[in-house]
């Protein structure tokens, strides 16, 4: 009796033992794996508080002695990462008592006489020209100014940019007087990195705070980016306004000291619509023993500049229309980095009703972008009630049915 009774003590023992013993690697597995880095090209902060790497401001900045970095290490609380929402409004923003942009202990740490010699150093001499030609009339038509702030960091090769804040920004709602304005920013001339704020309801003034973090970019490489940010107002029932752009080429920026904060001028949307809208080579064949009709989205040329880099992304969106009822969609794949593009797609549609006659298809061209929405370069439309290349087009098709008929076609404003 007594071996049986020791047997068991021995294997309750060893159990518990196993089952300690997984539980422990289990941990130091889970400890482990938290502390790798992730492979994050970019990282969002959001109202000062990090996501990760940890706090970037806690680290030495390059060039910075030992004692001005115990003195802002003194000057530091404990918990540096917190949320003012009692100071805050039902939007977000900061009281307009507050005129001191929210920054780090390192900005605060600075004197006014630096930040001026900074700011003085960084504006651009075609910068300098545009604010001292603005006239009474042009003052008047303000869109209001950006503020944010650039930092390189050595130790992480990481580019940031802190959108802080807008001020002074139009009403593009005209019954509320107020704006939902969103921020979209793009590097150039690449555009890889394509990144965009919360949108804010209701405010002139919006107070974003969000800091975008860059993994994977030399710091020789930085004097041949560009900033182009866009300032827009989301509507819910329609295509988003754009109230203006910023765009800050990075050539002879110096961020080796350092934080810089800067303020531009947000402008109009540079709009090149002399140049045109571009062409679309459309082939078109009616098949009047099936009833179909085969659409080939051949070639598009001159596509005119979507944005400040020059270069879109186009695709072709077609829509079927019987009745002014749109029945079927299509789309081709997306043409990167060209104005000149070629898709060589071919789509059979079927047609509800015997003949052309109540049948129109609409053809617009998009620039992909992953940021926001997709905005469109040009319409083109065909169908019996077309007028020009696109009537003639479809005359044709119906007079010679069978026959893959091609055509180059003007595009209009979208």
């Amino acid at each position: 009796d007594e071996i049986p009774t020791v047997v068991g003590i021995f294997s309750a023992f060893g159990l518990v033992f196993s089952v300690s013993l997984f539980a422990w690697i289990c941990c130091q597995r889970k400890s482990s794996k938290s502390n790798k880095t992730p492979p994050y090209k970019f990282v969002h902060v959001l109202k000062g508080v990090d996501i990760y790497p940890e706090n970037l401001n806690s680290k030495k900045k390059f060039g910075a002695d030992d004692k001005s970095e115990a003195k802002n290490k003194s000057a530091m609380p404990k918990n540096s990462l917190h949320l003012d929402l009692e100071k805050r409004d039902l939007n977000g923003n900061f009281p307009k008592t507050t005129p001191k942009i929210q920054s780090s202990p390192d900005l605060e740490n600075l004197s006014p006489k630096h930040f001026s010699e900074r700011k003085k150093d960084s504006v651009s001499p075609d910068s300098l020209k545009s604010i001292a030609s603005l006239s009474s009339e042009d003052k008047q038509d303000k869109l209001g100014t950006l503020f944010f702030s650039l930092e390189y960091n050595f130790e992480k090769k990481a580019f940031v940019v802190n959108i802080k804040e807008a001020r002074g920004l139009p009403a593009m709602d005209e019954q509320s007087m107020t704006s939902d304005p969103y921020i979209k920013m793009t590097i150039l001339p690449e555009k890889k990195h394509k990144v965009k704020t919360r949108v804010l309801r209701k405010t002139l003034d919006p107070a974003f705070d969000e800091t975008f973090t860059f993994y994977g970019i030399p710091y020789s490489q930085i004097q041949d980016l560009t900033l182009h940010f866009m300032i827009l107002s989301f509507d819910r029932f329609s295509r988003d306004d754009v109230i203006g752009e910023v765009l800050i080429p990075l050539a002879g920026i110096e961020l080796s000291e350092g934080r810089l904060l800067m303020d531009r001028e947000i402008i109009k949307r540079n709009v090149r619509k002399s140049s045109g809208r571009g062409e679309l080579l459309i082939s078109l064949c009616y098949q009047s023993t099936t009833n179909t009709l085969t659409v080939v989205v051949l070639k598009a040329r001159h596509l005119p500049k979507s944005d400040v880099s020059g270069l879109s992304d186009p695709y072709v969106k077609v829509n079927l229309y019987h009745a002014k009822k749109r029945i079927s969609k299509k789309k081709t794949h997306v043409k990167k980095c060209t104005p000149n593009a070629v898709f060589n797609e071919l789509f059979v549609f079927d047609i509800p009703c015997e003949g052309l006659d109540d049948i129109s298809i609409e053809f617009l061209v998009l620039d992909s972008d992953r940021g926001s929405r997709n905005e469109v370069i040009g319409r083109l439309t065909l169908g019996s009630s077309a007028e020009g290349t696109g009537g003639e087009h479809w005359k044709e098709i119906c007079e010679y049915p069978r026959r893959q008929i091609a055509k180059w076609h003007m595009l209009c404003d979208g």
